[in-house]
C-alpha cells in the first residue's frame, strides 16, 4: 500500500436543510462546488446549508485523489496523521468538526448536550444521539451574522413578565429571579398551549418599543418577532423564549462567538465558520416541527445557566499571531483552535507545524501550500489535510484569506 502523505487535498460535502439559502446564494455550496472531479453542482431551486469536511460519518470528507473517507486514512496511519498527543488526549479521530454554514432563516433553538448527557442519550438513543462526546462550538462571521445566543441579565428579563399573559409563568412568592426562576420559565413557556403563546405574542405587539428598549431589549424586537412568526409559527414557544429571554447579536466579519456544552443558542442568518468539538447531538426546544422537538423538561434542565452563559461572555475576542498574518480564535477547550489567516499578495511565509491535525480551507484568494516536499494550489473552496508536526508554508498569488482548525 502507497505511503499516504503528510499534506493533501480533501472534498466536502453539502447539505440541504432548509434552513440553508438557495442556489448560488449560499456560500456553503459555491465553496463546495469549486473542489474540482466532485461534479457537485448547484441547483437554483435548492437550499444549500452547510459543508463539512472533518471525518464524522455524516458528510464526510474524503481524500480527493482515491476518495476514501477521511476517517479510513485516519484509522489506518493514525500516529502519522493525527499524531501522539492527539491520540493521546481524544482517541483515534479529529477532536474537531469543522463547517461552513450559509444560514437563510433560523435555525432551532437548541443546546448541545455535556459529555455526560450525550453519553446517557447515545446509550438509549444512539440513532438519535450519535456519539457520546459534548459539542461546545465556535462560530466566526464570514458576512453580518445574526443570533441569539446567551442569557439577558435577569433584570432586564424580569420587567417584562409584568405583562399580564406572562405573569403566570413566574413561580408564585418570587421577589428576587435567580437562575432556577428562569429555569422554571422557561420550562412553563415550552409547555404553553397554542393559544397562549399567540396571547402573548399579541400583548407584546402592544408594548411600547421604547419602554422595551429601556429594558436593554433591542429595536429589532418587533420584526424579529415577525420574522421568526413567519419562518415558523405564531404558536412556536421557542420563538418566545428568543425574544423574551436571550441576546440578539449581530457580528460583522471576522467577529466571533463561543457557545458551551448546554449553552442555549439559535442561529439566524450569515455565512460563518462553525468549528465544534467532533459531535452531532442535539436537543432542540422550537423554532423547529412539533415532531422534533426535544422533552421540555430534558431541555430546561439541561440549559447552562451561569457566567459563561450570560450574553457579556460569549463574545470569543481574536488574538493577533506574531506574523502579523494570522488571527487566532482560542475557545476555553482543549480540542481546536481556529485560525484565520489574511495573506496579501506576493507573500510568502510559514504558518503552520502544529502537534495536532490541522484542517484548512480557502475563502478567497489564490495561491499554493508547501509542505511534505509538494506543492498544491490554493483557490477558493480548496480544503487540505495537514499532518501533526508538518511544517507547512502558505505563499499568496492574490489577496488570500483562509482558515483552519487546528490542534495545537
Amino acid at each position: 500500500m502507497a505511503s499516504v502523505s503528510r499534506l493533501f487535498q480533501l472534498s466536502g460535502t453539502c447539505n440541504n436543510y432548509p434552513w440553508g439559502k438557495k442556489g448560488h446564494q449560499s456560500l456553503a455550496a459555491e465553496l463546495c462546488k469549486n473542489t474540482p472531479g466532485t461534479n457537485f453542482t448547484i441547483n437554483d431551486d435548492d437550499y444549500y446549508s452547510e459543508m463539512w469536511f472533518g471525518d464524522y460519518p455524516d458528510f464526510p470528507a474524503r481524500d480527493l485523489e482515491t476518495g476514501q473517507p477521511l476517517a479510513v486514512l485516519l484509522k489506518s496511519n493514525e500516529e502519522k496523521l493525527l499524531g501522539s498527543y492527539s491520540v493521546e488526549k481524544f482517541g483515534k479521530n479529529l477532536p474537531f468538526l469543522p463547517k461552513i454554514l450559509s444560514i437563510g432563516k433560523a435555525l432551532p433553538l437548541q443546546i448541545h448536550p455535556n459529555k455526560s448527557l450525550a453519553a446517557k442519550l447515545h446509550e438509549k438513543d444512539p440513532e438519535k444521539f450519535s456519539d457520546t462526546n459534548h459539542k461546545p462550538e465556535i462560530a466566526v462571521a464570514l458576512s453580518q451574522f445574526e443570533l441569539f445566543a446567551g442569557w439577558r441579565d435577569l433584570n432586564q428579563i424580569s420587567p417584562m413578565f409584568n405583562i399580564p399573559s406572562l405573569r403566570r409563568f413566574v413561580p408564585e412568592g418570587t421577589n428576587l429571579w435567580n437562575e432556577e426562576t428562569l429555569r422554571n420559565v422557561v420550562r412553563e413557556l415550552l409547555k404553553a398551549d397554542e393559544q397562549t403563546i399567540q396571547k402573548i405574542e399579541e400583548e407584546l405587539k402592544q408594548q411600547s418599543l421604547e419602554d422595551i428598549q429601556k429594558l436593554g431589549y433591542p429595536s429589532q424586537t418587533f420584526e424579529l418577532l415577525q420574522r421568526l412568526q413567519s419562518q415558523y409559527s405564531a404558536t412556536d414557544p421557542g420563538l418566545l423564549i428568543a425574544i423574551l429571554c436571550m441576546k440578539f447579536f449581530i457580528l460583522e466579519p471576522g467577529e466571533a462567538m463561543f457557545i458551551p456544552a448546554d449553552g442555549i443558542h439559535c442561529y439566524l442568518s450569515g455565512d460563518i465558520v462553525e468549528c465544534m468539538a467532533r459531535s452531532n447531538n442535539m436537543l432542540a426546544s422550537g423554532l423547529c416541527p412539533v415532531a422534533d422537538r426535544d422533552s421540555a423538561d430534558l431541555f430546561s434542565e439541561t440549559l447552562k445557566i451561569d457566567s459563561s452563559t450570560q450574553a457579556d461572555n460569549l463574545k470569543l475576542p481574536a488574538k493577533a499571531g506574531k506574523d502579523g498574518y494570522t488571527t487566532v480564535y482560542q475557545p476555553p477547550i482543549g480540542e481546536f483552535d481556529v485560525v484565520r489567516v489574511d495573506m496579501p499578495a506576493g507573500k510568502e511565509d510559514s504558518v503552520w507545524n502544529h502537534k495536532g491535525p490541522t484542517l484548512v480551507i480557502a475563502i478567497s484568494g489564490e495561491g499554493a501550500i508547501l509542505g511534505d516536499g509538494k506543492e498544491l494550489a490554493v483557490k477558493p473552496g480548496f480544503i487540505f489535510f495537514i499532518a501533526a508536526a508538518t511544517a507547512t508554508k502558505l505563499r499568496a498569488d492574490t489577496d488570500l484569506q483562509i482558515y483552519a482548525a487546528a490542534l495545537r
